[in-house]
């Protein structure tokens, strides 16, 4: 086999270059993607349509708390996504979205979009783990949702399967490009998941999510937002899938309690590239 051990370490070294910067930072969690990513991709050619939700059943009532970044209060917003996805090669795909928010007593509002690259190194099981790569660029619209007009967001999805059981861990790295705050280094966050693939249309789990501020400087843990979500997701006829759960924050700066709902739909609607090379790691 093939060793990847120099590729690894230079990728390695690249990214402590970039974080370690010590610097201040809110932690915060994006309301709109509480969705953990898992090592595989979208198929070629294949479109994916994904509507992802999250209510803040009960939450803080000051602006500029819990999940909102912005003006309004947390309690009782509703954060609505859609998300579409297109499989560019058999290891990359493409995805642009939308995000609309609907505070408590207002109207549903357009707060930004979002366009991301996202691939798969390797082929499955070459590595101890499967790795996966993610980058993002996420457009603020309206800062009374989100303060930071353009972010960029980088994530590294790893996975592990293990019988029935998946483990995927998503360490999640974000910085302003604009702002006052665009000198500061990167964010720290996380998304994590546990699943027992039990039945096809019904699978439990356990999801994480959270963030601590810049890594090299953690808030305080009473600032940082951490939740735990019970989880059940699974495959439904004409190609949907679903993932429903209910989410409790473990600490004062998190909301007590968020419900999430995401929905998803992929059709095949023709291919731009030709099959990837077998003996491939990146395209």
């Amino acid at each position: 086999m093939k060793d990847y051990a120099p590729t690894l370490r230079r990728l390695f070294f690249l990214l402590l270059v970039l974080l370690l910067r010590p610097q201040k930072a809110a932690a915060q969690v994006d309301p709109w993607e509480f969705e953990v990513y898992p090592y595989r991709t979208v198929g070629r050619g294949v479109l994916e349509i994904e509507t992802n939700n999250a209510v803040v059943a009960k939450g803080h009532k000051e602006p500029g708390s819990g999940l909102a970044q912005g003006t309004f209060p947390s309690y009782g917003m509703w954060f609505n996504q859609y998300e579409f996805t297109y499989g560019l090669t058999d290891r990359i795909e493409a995805a642009a979205y939308l995000d609309l928010a609907k505070p408590n007593a207002h109207g549903l509002t357009y707060a930004g979009s979002k366009f991301r690259l996202r691939g798969r190194l390797f082929d499955e099981d070459v590595l101890p783990i499967d790795l996966g790569w993610y980058l993002e660029m996420e457009y603020h619209r309206n800062p009374q949702f989100d303060d930071q007009t353009l972010e960029f967001e980088m994530r590294i999805p790893i996975q592990k399967d293990i019988g029935p059981v998946s483990i995927l861990f998503n360490p999640i790295f974000e910085k302003p490009v604009t702002g006052p705050d665009r000198h500061l280094g990167f964010e720290f966050g996380y998304s994590a998941g546990i699943y027992y693939r039990w039945l096809k249309a019904i699978s439990p789990g356990l999801e994480f999510y959270g963030g601590i501020g810049l890594s090299t400087n953690p808030d305080p843990r009473s600032e940082q937002q951490h939740y735990i979500f019970p989880v059940v997701q699974g495959d439904l006829p004409h190609g949907l899938e679903y993932n429903f759960g209910v989410g409790i924050g473990l600490t004062t700066g998190s909301d007590p309690v968020v419900v999430k709902f995401n929905i998803e739909l992929e059709h095949f609607i023709g291919a731009l590239f030709g099959p990837s090379s077998s003996n491939g790691w990146f395209w």
